[in-house]
C-alpha cells in the first residue's frame, strides 16, 4: 500500500518516538523509507551539523538493521516546503512526522500543520 514513506527527522527527543511509527509502517508494508533532515541556513542556531550527522547515522543504522531499504537526504530551506517538495519529487505515498518536534519554521504555525496543508500525499502526524 505504501511503497515509499518519507520520514522528516529533526534533533528533538520526540523524533525518535515518531521514528518507531515510521519504521513500523515501513516494515509492515514492505516500504522504502526516505529519511530527511532539513537545514535552514538562515537559522544556524537551530542546527549543530555534528549532532544532525550523528542523528542521521544512528537512525540509518537502526533502519538498516531492520532490513528496511532507506535513502538518507539532507536538504536546505524552509522545512515544510522542502518536505513537500521531496514528497513530490520522490513520488512518496505517505509522510510520517511528529507534532512536537522543534518548530523550524520560526513562526507560530507548526511545521506539521503547514505540511498537512501543502503535501501531495497523505500525512500521518504522530502525537
Amino acid at each position: 500500500m505504501f511503497e515509499t514513506v518519507l520520514f522528516p527527522i529533526d534533533h528533538s527527543r520526540e523524533a525518535m518516538a515518531t521514528a518507531s511509527k515510521a519504521l513500523e509502517l515501513a516494515s509492515s508494508h514492505g516500504s522504502r523509507l526516505i529519511l530527511l533532515s532539513v537545514v535552514q541556513p538562515e537559522r544556524p542556531e537551530m542546527h549543530d551539523p555534528d549532532a544532525v550527522a550523528a542523528l542521521l547515522d544512528r537512525a540509518d543504522q537502526k533502519i538498516q538493521q531492520l532490513g528496511i531499504p532507506c535513502e538518507v537526504l539532507e536538504r536546505e530551506g524552509k522545512p515544510a516546503f522542502v518536505i513537500c517538495d521531496v514528497a513530490d519529487e520522490r513520488n512518496v505515498d505517505l509522510i510520517v512526522m511528529g507534532t512536537r518536534g522543534v518548530n523550524l519554521e520560526g513562526d507560530s504555525e507548526s511545521t506539521a500543520a503547514r505540511v498537512i496543508q501543502l503535501a501531495p500525499c497523505p500525512v500521518l502526524v504522530v502525537p
